[in-house]
Parts: structure tokens; sequence; C-alpha cells
């Protein structure tokens, strides 16, 4: 090509041929080069809310746990203490002991583990079926399932205890567990994952002679874990976290749960020694920062599954 017409094209990334290579911001920022300056400037945006972030949500928390810690005179101490002076994990000895904490505690393991276990259980099955099973009105009653997960849970109360009370469930384990057994969000959730496997592998399946439930066992959910562990840990914390139903169906620490507890603690206490409720706080959420962190990998996997094709 003539130096005439090659002086206006624009250089070619890389090219060899007068002075230094081209070399693109791609290229640079793949090297370690500088980038350019907006881009240095909305990296310092994103970290700067990203610290802000951070500190609104650890602030509290850090606060929750050092006062645990305190007397009744440090917690309204001016000007504030950032650090307890002295130093009292007897108010963690004295929440197990004089609140009921064991049986709060009892009964949110074995609340938390029932619902899970069989909302799981219907969440993948009512999945399954809605996703591979061709039957009438299949449209129409997955339409019903979405509106289900519009529908407020307070709506419900009011004919929820209604009809608990009329059964003698009332401060019993399973007045707790049958209103909340629902599984509208782990059917949807599950039910747009399954639809998103590949169909060939379903179809081999079926010529090797795989049945219904061979296939939901051995063929979809070893592909669905991440998702399957996401529905899990979901679950789990928002039935450990659960507070107004059981707060409203349960008058004794018989079938209460650690959120119920705490208000119960928080009411024993009074309105002003902070000290023993923030301990049994911290106690009542430590469990799920533990399962949390065993499971956050395969959560962000079963959330992000499917958002980024090709």
């Amino acid at each position: 090509m003539s130096t005439k017409f090659s002086a206006g094209l624009p250089p070619v990334p890389g090219s060899q041929a007068e002075g230094e290579p081209v070399v693109t911001q791609t290229q640079r920022q793949r090297k370690g080069a500088p980038a350019e300056r907006g881009s240095v400037g909305m990296k310092v945006l994103g970290y700067v809310a990203l610290v802000l972030t951070v500190l609104m949500i650890m602030v509290p928390l850090y606060f929750i746990v050092i006062t645990s810690f305190k007397t009744y005179q440090d917690v309204y101490s001016d000007p504030i203490t950032f650090w307890p002076n002295p130093f009292v994990p007897e108010n963690y000895k004295r929440v197990w002991e004089t609140s009921g904490f064991p049986n709060y505690l009892r009964n949110s393991i074995g609340i938390t583990l029932i619902l899970t276990v069989v909302k799981v259980v219907l969440g993948v099955l009512s999945a399954y079926a809605f996703a591979f099973l061709r039957f009438p009105g299949r449209n129409a009653l997955f339409l019903l399932v979405i509106a289900a997960l519009m529908v407020p849970n307070q709506i419900t109360i009011i004919s929820n205890y209604a009809l608990a009370a009329s059964l003698g469930w009332r401060d019993t384990w399973m007045g707790v567990i049958v209103p909340l057994a629902g599984v509208a969000f782990g059917c949807f959730l599950m039910r747009n994952h399954f639809q998103s496997l590949p169909t060939e592998i379903m179809e081999a399946a079926e010529m090797d002679g795989a049945g219904f439930f061979t296939k939901l066992f051995k063929v979809v959910l070893p592909m669905s874990w991440p998702t399957l562990s996401a529905f899990i840990l979901i679950t789990v914390v928002n039935e450990w976290n659960e507070y107004l139903w059981p707060f409203l169906i349960t008058d004794t620490p018989a079938a209460a749960t650690l959120p119920v507890g705490l208000t119960r603690l928080q009411d024993a206490e009074g309105l002003t020694n902070w000290a023993p409720v923030m301990a049994g706080t911290v106690l009542t959420t430590l469990p799920m920062i533990i399962v949390f962190l065993a499971l956050q990998k395969q959560m962000i996997k079963g959330l992000t599954a499917g958002a980024v094709k090709g």
C-alpha cells in the first residue's frame, strides 16, 4: 500500500510499522499499564461506595458484639466507648441460664430443619413436574404459583390463625410449621433452573430407559446442586429469622423460636438493660453466619446460574 493512502488510515494494533508497536487501551490494561483517568476515577468511586457499604453493615454489627460484653453502666457511658471496659462475658451465661434460651434454640433448630426439608422436597418435586410433565392446565397452575409470590404473608395471617386455633395447634410445632410450608418461591426458582438444563442429556437418559424419579435423582439434581444449595440456604435463613407467625401462634417457650425469645428477653430485662439482649442477639445470629460461610460459594453459583450464556 502506498504511503499516500496508508497515512490516513488508523494504525493496526500491535503492528511493527514505524517506531513502537501500537498498543490499544485493553492491551495496556492487560500489561499492567496505567489506565485512562476516567477509568481510574470510576474505580476510586467504586471502592469508596464499597467501603461505605461495608461500614454501614459492619458498624452496627460491631456495636452489637461489643455491647454484649459491657456492663450496665458501660452501655450508657458518656462519651460512648468503643471497647468494653470491663469485659463481661457473664452476659452470655446469664442469657443461657435464665431466659429459657436452650428451649428457644431447640425449637428454632427443629422447626427450621423440618420446614427446610418439607420446602425443599415439595419445591423440587413440584418444579420437576412443571418443567418436564405435560398435563392440561400446567401453565395456568404455574401462574397461580407466581401469583402466590405476590401475596404478602400478612394478608393470610387472620385466616391461618383461625384455622390453626380451631385445630388445636396453638403453641405447638405443628401450628408453627404447617402455615409456613408454602413453596411458591422454591418452585419458581427450581423450575426455571430445570428448564435451562440441556435437553440432549434428558433425551439421552430417556433413551437409556431412565424412569421419572431416576432422571430426577441421577440426572437433574446432580446438575442442579448450586441452585439447590441457594434454595436451601435461603430457606434456612428465612425460617430461622421468621418472627411474626411464631410470635402470634405461641404463648410459652414450648414452641417459641429464637426471634420470639429475644422479644421476651427484652421484655424481661426492660428497655434499659441492653447488654444481655445483645448477647442473645449474637447467639441467635451466629448459627446463620456459620451456615452462610459454609454455603456462600454454592449460593452465589446458584443465583448467577444462567446469567452468562455462550
